[in-house]
């Protein structure tokens, strides 16, 4: 821990707690998740450059029409870490 200078502003956070249940009532497993609110940051303030790919559905469906009429292949792929291995440059409090 360190302590904050007066400059700088303090990202909020939370943590939750979910327990998994067995069909019969008896937990199977805790878990435990510290996340970090991204929408208090204020841009120019706290971070310089922010990008988060969002896709409309009509863009999905104008994409599968063109690879359905040019004939490729379609691959998909979920990534839930993406953020997650990025170095930032600016310094964060929480």
């Amino acid at each position: 821990m360190v302590s904050r200078p007066k400059n700088k502003p303090v990202v909020s956070s939370r943590s939750l707690y979910k327990v998994n249940q067995v069909i019969d009532g008896s937990v199977e497993k805790n878990k435990a998740r510290f996340i970090a609110c991204g929408f208090s940051p204020v841009e120019g303030i706290d971070y310089d450059e922010n990008f988060s790919p969002i896709a409309r559905y009509s863009s999905i469906r104008s994409m599968l029409a063109l690879l359905a009429q040019m004939g490729w292949k379609i691959h998909q792929m979920d990534v839930k870490t993406t953020f997650l291995n990025r170095k930032i440059k600016e310094e964060v409090y929480i």
